[in-house]
């Protein structure tokens, strides 16, 4: 089953940069980024004082130079697929994910209001990447030591529901993505999810049944996986990442 990215800047990412490359037409971005959504519309563009439709912004956002979209996904302590400045990085640690235009010193942060979503477009340095091949090596190694670690904290016992997505590893989510996305990145993409579900799913707690020491056990086990997958997301929604010729 082919579903949408379940990310706002994810979706961006691919579609803008399809869009910017020739390969999604204006009403293809509008139609994957939006979705659902009412609408989605784009703030602070040079020259406007008032929000622009997201079909009537990629015009002023290619004029801007930008050869392609890349994803940011940032938590605090770790800016994954971020560069500064200040007021950029707090505003995309604050929503959680962020667009960084590449060739060019801008990028767009998601915003939800009511039923939409508004980008707001904001200064926006070069950032370190890691590239596809590194970011997929990484969650697979990291997925087998933390799911033997899992096994060793007894997981079945106070996460049966973790224990089922270890076992569900090789049933990797599809989602949609534009023409000329390589596999790998597809792949890899649907791969990082699950390693953040499964994350998720682990650090839940059923009332006292987990000590301090055994969530601090469980915490411990569980960052690397964490950072793995948020790196494989981002890489895979960046056409920076991807190797020379691929669809960038």
């Amino acid at each position: 089953m082919v579903s949408a990215l379940p990310l706002d800047a994810g979706r961006m990412a691919w579609w803008l940069s399809a869009w910017l490359r020739g390969d999604a037409s204006p009403d293809d971005v509008l139609s994957a980024v939006v979705g659902g959504d009412a609408a989605h519309d784009v703030m602070g563009l040079p020259g406007q004082t008032a929000t622009t439709p997201l079909v009537l912004a990629l015009g002023p956002l290619q004029r801007l130079g930008a050869r392609s979209a890349g994803l940011a996904l940032p938590v605090p302590g770790d800016l994954c697929g971020l560069g500064g400045p200040r007021p950029f990085n707090e505003a995309a640690l604050e929503a959680g994910e962020a667009v960084v235009l590449e060739g060019t010193e801008w990028g767009l942060v998601p915003h939800r209001a009511g039923a939409g979503v508004v980008w707001r477009l904001l200064a926006a340095h070069r950032r370190p990447l890691t590239d596809l091949g590194e970011a997929d090596r990484s969650l697979r190694t990291t997925l087998v030591e933390t799911a033997d670690t899992l096994v060793d904290l007894e997981v079945a016992r106070w996460r049966p529901e973790v224990a089922d997505e270890l076992m569900n590893l090789r049933h990797v989510p599809h989602h949609a993505a534009p023409h000329r996305t390589p596999d790998a990145a597809v792949d890899l993409v649907g791969r990082g999810l699950q390693a953040l579900a499964i994350v998720d799913l682990a650090l839940e707690d059923v009332g006292g049944a987990v000590t301090a020491q055994e969530s601090m056990r469980r915490e411990d086990a569980l960052r690397p996986l964490e950072r793995a997958g948020r790196q494989a997301v981002v890489a895979a929604c960046s056409p920076e990442a991807w190797p020379p010729g691929k669809a960038q």
